[in-house]
Parts: structure tokens; C-alpha cells; sequence
């Protein structure tokens, strides 16, 4: 067989030789199209459930929230392990399958067990979710949002933060391979309602209530449709707060005589969550910025590719004197990893030819 090979080879050169440069070119083509990494990712296959539970302590999030998602999840198939960590106000389990199982498989499975979990989870101490489809090495890039020069009083951080959750996340979401971005630093803007005890009191108003007319007085409303003249006129009920103002209006009780309103019993204004750390750029003031993750899976030179070539669209929704500034990006150190390979090979393979025109002279 191999002598039949030989011969075939020696007689039809030119065919060999098409045959040799196609087997090139096509391994050339898969070489630019395989997943390289700077390091591989050994993360196993796993699928994190988190659950906010808000004010409610360590024990009590464990007791009412994990306890009750892990005796769900305990029967599901290929199951290789189950892990959790209880702190105050939040709850995160990570569920590790057999390498075997596909990943959105699993996730289905999981989702489908979720949905019993919330039975047994007591009302308003949280709803589980299961966290992006990453790994522990899909953190690809990183990058800020900050004032030019010129502009440092126009913008405020609140107002970054706003950008940053509304223009450039959103829209680095679509970029094929990006599973997550997470946001970082700025002001998260809320309406607060800060309700004074005393007035409260006076106007013989309870907590609760406040809380119902909030919950019943933001909301917009479909209802049916009336023809008239061959024209058909929708009925919609606009109840959605857009402003301080609006909830200030909202009527918290009317026992036939005056109303009471929000704007009575509290101080409206603009505030924003709690934070537990701040984004500075070179000391000069607060930034906000985001955190991009990858696909689990997805080549992350791609990726950070396909996210170079969108920054530049992204600027341009921004306004004047805003600019998204990359300061981690995964694809420089698997360049650096690659020429490192490369030139280890170069020069081990220039010091055997070395030895061998040393030593045999061949």
C-alpha cells in the first residue's frame, strides 16, 4: 500500500503538489479560526443562581432562600456538585454539571426547577436567577467613560453612569459573543420619596399605604376600543410617573374629603442606591465604566474585535465631551502570548538546524 502511495506521488507530481498547497492554505485558514487564549480556561461546567434579598440577615437569607433553591435543584440529572454562599442580602449557589451536558441545556433544566423554588420562597424575599452564560476567564475587556477637558462641569457622574447603563451597554449587548456587561462606578439615579414620620402622623397615613399608592399609581392601562365613523379609537390609561412632580400628585388616601397626597407626607427628590466602592481615572474625579464578559466558549479575539469596531458607532450617540476610553483588553495579551509561542519555535528550530550542520554537516 505504501509502495503504491511512493509511486503514485513520483508519477503525478503536479497533483501532489495542488493537493500540498490546498492542504496549506486550508490549514492556514483554520489556524486564524481556532479559538486561540492566552490561558486555557479549566473553569468546569457550572451555572450560578443569584436571589437579592434585600435587609433580610445571613441566616435568614440561608433558611428561606438557599436552603429551599438547593432541595430543588438536588434531584436534576448529571448533578456533579452543589455549592452556596448565604450573606446579608444576597444568596449565590453555583450548580456544577457533567462536562458531557450542554450548557443551555442545563440552563433549561435549571430554569425549569427555579420556577418551583419560587413556591417554596416566602413572598418579597426575592426572585432567583440564574447569572450569564461566562466562565471565569470571560472578562475580555474593560473601559471607561469620562469628561474631556474643556466639559469637567457639564456632566456629572450620575449622568455617566446614566450613559453608560442607557447608550453603551445596551448597545455593546448586541455585539456577537458578549454575554454580560457590567456596570461600574458614577451615581446610580433613583427617586427617592423620603417620608417624614411627623407628617405621617398628623394626616393619619400608615407606611403601607404610601407604599400601595406608589405601587397602584405607576402603571399604564389597556382597555378596548371604540369605532366611530369607521375609525377605531384605542382607550389607554397613562399612569406611568415620569418626573418628582408626578409622584407627588399620587393620592395616597381620600376618605371623601381632602386627598392626601405623596407630596404631603414626603420630601421628593433625586438620589441614588447605595455604594460600596467608586471609579476614579488617573485621581482626576469620579468615572463610570463597564465590565464586557464573554460567551463561554467564543473566541475572545473575535470578540474583542467585533467590540473595536463598535466603540467608534457607540461614540457617536454620545454627547459632546464624553469619550469611552479601553483600558483592559484580553486580545493584546493573547498577541503577546502568540509571539512569545512563536518565537520560542523560531529559535528552538534554528538551533536544531544549528546542531545538525555542526555535528553531521547535513
Amino acid at each position: 500500500m505504501i509502495n503504491k502511495i511512493i509511486q503514485f506521488s513520483i508519477k503525478n507530481k503536479f497533483a501532489v503538489g495542488l493537493f500540498t498547497i490546498a492542504l496549506i492554505a486550508y490549514g492556514s485558514y483554520s489556524l486564524t479560526q481556532l479559538p486561540i487564549d492566552a490561558v486555557p480556561d479549566i473553569t468546569n461546567n457550572q451555572i450560578q443562581v443569584f436571589t437579592l434579598s434585600p435587609s433580610l440577615a445571613a441566616q435568614e437569607v440561608e433558611q428561606f432562600v438557599t436552603a429551599s433553591i438547593e432541595r430543588s435543584l438536588a434531584s436534576l440529572p448529571d448533578l456533579v456538585e452543589v455549592r452556596s454562599i448565604s450573606r446579608f442580602g444576597l444568596s449565590v449557589i453555583t450548580v456544577v454539571f457533567d462536562d458531557k451536558v450542554d450548557i443551555y441545556f442545563a440552563r433549561t433544566l435549571l430554569d425549569q426547577r427555579l420556577k418551583e423554588a419560587v413556591e417554596n420562597i416566602p413572598e418579597g424575599m426575592g426572585k432567583p436567577f440564574m447569572g450569564p452564560v461566562s466562565t471565569g476567564l470571560g472578562e475580555i475587556f474593560q473601559y471607561v467613560l469620562h469628561v474631556e477637558k474643556g466639559f469637567e462641569n457639564k456632566y456629572s457622574d450620575m449622568q455617566l453612569r446614566e450613559m453608560q447603563d442607557w447608550i453603551v451597554g445596551r448597545q455593546i449587548l448586541g455585539t456577537p459573543g458578549v454575554a454580560e456587561v457590567i456596570s461600574f462606578g458614577g451615581h446610580l439615579k433613583q427617586f427617592e420619596v423620603a417620608i417624614d414620620p411627623m407628617r405621617l402622623k398628623s394626616m393619619n397615613v400608615t407606611i403601607p399605604e404610601v407604599f400601595e399608592a406608589l405601587k397602584k399609581n405607576n402603571e399604564n392601562t389597556g382597555g378596548a376600543f371604540i369605532e366611530k365613523n369607521s375609525i377605531a379609537y384605542y382607550i389607554r390609561g397613562i399612569g406611568l410617573v415620569k418626573s418628582l412632580e408626578d409622584i407627588g400628585k399620587i393620592v395616597v388616601k381620600s376618605d371623601g374629603q381632602i386627598p392626601v397626597l405623596i407630596r404631603d407626607v414626603a420630601t421628593l427628590q433625586l438620589g441614588s442606591a447605595n455604594r460600596y466602592g467608586a471609579m476614579t481615572r488617573n485621581g482626576n474625579g469620579e468615572v463610570s465604566g463597564g465590565v464586557i464578559m464573554m460567551l463561554k466558549g467564543m473566541n475572545s479575539a473575535e470578540v474583542v474585535k467585533s467590540i473595536k469596531e463598535k466603540i467608534p458607532v457607540i461614540q457617536k450617540s454620545l454627547p459632546e465631551g464624553v469619550s469611552i476610553e479601553p483600558f483592559l483588553d484580553r486580545s493584546s495579551l493573547v498577541s503577546r502570548a502568540i509571539g512569545t509561542v512563536e518565537t520560542n519555535l523560531l529559535e528552538g528550530a534554528l538551533i536544531v538546524i544549528f546542531i545538525l550542520i555542526l555535528f553531521l554537516g547535513n
